[in-house]
């Protein structure tokens, strides 16, 4: 046995980017089927809205299933974070978005 404790490829494949769920204890990320979501107040929304608190605003910018997503592939490739897109056009321009702008 290794003295090892780095996760290999298929622990980060099943567990990296999550958390149990602290209300129940779920291991698994549930899939958040949702269009929004509730703030505490109005500067907490002026805050996530105006990108000075990172947080669920919409679940076309943020969703916590996608954000585990983006977390497990970037683990799972060595990097340090991830970016989901819904389809092939968007990757693309992505691609060329974060290429140009360095």
């Amino acid at each position: 046995m290794s003295d090892d404790l780095t996760p290999g490829f298929s622990t980060l494949a099943v567990h990296a980017g999550s958390q149990p769920d602290p209300a129940t204890g779920a291991r698994i990320t549930p899939i958040y089927q949702t269009a929004s979501f509730v703030f505490d107040d109005i500067e907490q929304a002026a805050s996530l809205f105006g990108l000075q608190a990172f947080g669920n605003i919409y679940t076309r910018i943020t969703n916590p299933t996608t954000a585990v997503l983006e977390a497990r592939v970037a683990a799972l490739e060595g990097g340090t974070a991830g970016l989901a897109v819904a389809s092939g056009h968007a990757a693309q321009l992505g691609v060329s978005y974060f290429t140009t702008t360095g």
